[in-house]
């Protein structure tokens, strides 16, 4: 998958995170990927981008017993 940023994307922080600016992840949503960076290393910093598939099985798995 290509990572390359689209244009105008909209970065997201989780509201459990702080403003202490520790270790937090971004998310944000295209029309085919959910795309993950840290918050530390904006603008050209490395991001991961999962299809939007892959995101859901990963969120599911998260609410299973055990995890």
């Amino acid at each position: 998958m290509n990572t390359a940023e689209p244009a105008r994307l909209v970065w997201f922080k989780s509201s459990y995170s702080g403003n202490e600016g520790g270790e937090c992840l971004e998310l944000a949503a295209d029309g085919t990927a959910v795309r993950v960076r840290d918050s530390k290393e904006r603008g050209d910093g490395p991001q991961l981008a999962f299809t939007r598939d892959a995101w859901a099985g990963f969120v599911a798995d998260l609410g299973r017993d055990g995890f």
